[in-house]
């Protein structure tokens, strides 16, 4: 069996089924947190994993086994509302998912601008193990992203612009716009955080 037909059917069989279920169930956990805008989750569609499985690194396939390796097939994503919401969110999460990796992304200089975000890699929980899923067709992890409104707006529109396959790649110029544009939902993050301390005490 092909990779694609290999995918496509996990993908019909236990990873959509399962992504609906890890909604729901992040849902609960976090009913009654407040200033979430949004919890999804979702299945990794079959092309989306197809170009990342192809991925080359120094030449070399980046995944040997793709199957395995690539960790995002089932993604999780909470909006917050303000900064300060992040580590809220995440205080909650952790106490009912078992984290396997943490990584707070930010640029890679502190002169720089790209995207933040905070990551996790959980275990998939047994309990989501609904009746009809082919344990054999899970992935053993799924990827949690917690991001405030503007992360998440900068991120979506970064990566719309700026990642087509086959597009044009964005020159210098276009380059320090979107670093600017980082910049500056990066400074309203602070600003409304600050704003929302301060008149909240």
């Amino acid at each position: 069996m092909d990779l694609e037909t290999e995918y496509r059917k996990r993908y019909e069989a236990a990873l959509t089924p399962i992504a609906q279920a890890l909604e729901v169930q992040i849902r609960e956990y976090l009913n009654g947190v407040s200033r979430i805008d949004r919890v999804t989750a979702r299945a990794k569609g079959v092309q989306k994993f197809l170009q990342k499985a192809t991925l080359l690194e120094n030449g070399k396939p980046k995944y040997d086994e793709p199957l395995r390796q690539i960790q995002d097939q089932v993604g999780g994503r909470v909006v917050t509302f303000y900064l300060s919401d992040v580590m809220r969110v995440a205080n909650v999460v952790e106490k009912y998912y078992r984290p396997i990796e943490t990584k707070q992304v930010v640029p890679d200089s502190e002169s720089e601008f790209g995207y933040f975000g905070k990551h996790y890699i959980f275990l998939v929980p047994k309990d989501l193990l609904t009746a009809g899923v082919d344990p054999s067709l899970l992935p053993d992890v799924f990827e949690l992203q917690i991001k405030t409104l503007f992360q998440h707006a900068w991120s979506e529109a970064n990566h719309d612009l700026g990642y087509k396959p086959g597009g044009r790649e964005p020159n210098a110029d276009q380059k320090r716009l979107l670093a600017y544009a980082s910049a500056q939902a990066w400074g309203a993050d602070r600003v409304f955080d600050e704003l929302f301390q301060s008149l909240n005490p």
